[in-house]
């Protein structure tokens, strides 16, 4: 496996190893051994699938307390996936990371704790799916504004369509202190 550590510590860009022939490709997504070898010992204790069309972004949340660091992949499609870094004492506070997740490139992407994520899909359609190291804790999630002009991501569909928790996203200079991570 191939492991790409982004300029934002902590996160981590995983290409597994994938064998094809003519019949099709087999890919091991999660081996807790291995994953260990490469300092990415989480205890996953939650799996989810995602499935949306075009246009559709899904974020930036976040949970705290109770925050979960995900491991993620697209299973079919494309998406244009976001880390925002919201650990104050980070020399990286405020600054994200983008990588385009596809079923075409099995590309993976672990975001740890301490980060908001979100993700835009550019295909017709996209099957994702993320391990999370915490359970789902729906009274302390959080959003952070998508289109918060301090962060300046420049998402590849700049109308997408959100939900109404989503379009009330945080600007990240009116996150209250408490909400971000230490």
């Amino acid at each position: 496996m191939n492991v790409t550590r982004c300029d934002i510590p902590g996160l981590l860009i995983l290409q597994p190893k994938v064998f094809g022939d003519s019949r099709g490709y087999f890919v091991e997504t999660w081996n807790r051994r291995r994953y260990e070898e490469i300092g990415l010992g989480a205890d996953f204790v939650q799996d989810n699938l995602s499935f949306s069309s075009q246009g559709i972004l899904r974020g930036l949340h976040f949970q705290n307390p109770n925050p979960q660091g995900k491991l993620l992949q697209v299973l079919q499609g494309e998406v244009y996936d976001v880390a925002v870094d919201l650990r104050r004492s980070s020399p990286t506070f405020g600054s994200w990371h983008a990588v385009l997740l596809s079923s075409e490139n099995k590309l993976q992407f672990f975001i740890p704790a301490g980060f908001a994520h979100g993700f835009q899909v550019t295909s017709p359609s996209a099957l994702f799916h993320y391990k999370c190291d915490a359970f789902y804790s729906p009274k302390d999630e959080a959003a952070l504004a998508w289109d918060d002009p301090q962060l300046s991501i420049p998402w590849p569909i700049p109308t997408p369509s959100l939900s109404a928790k989503d379009a009330k996203g945080m600007r990240l200079s009116d996150i209250p202190e408490e909400l971000l991570f230490p």
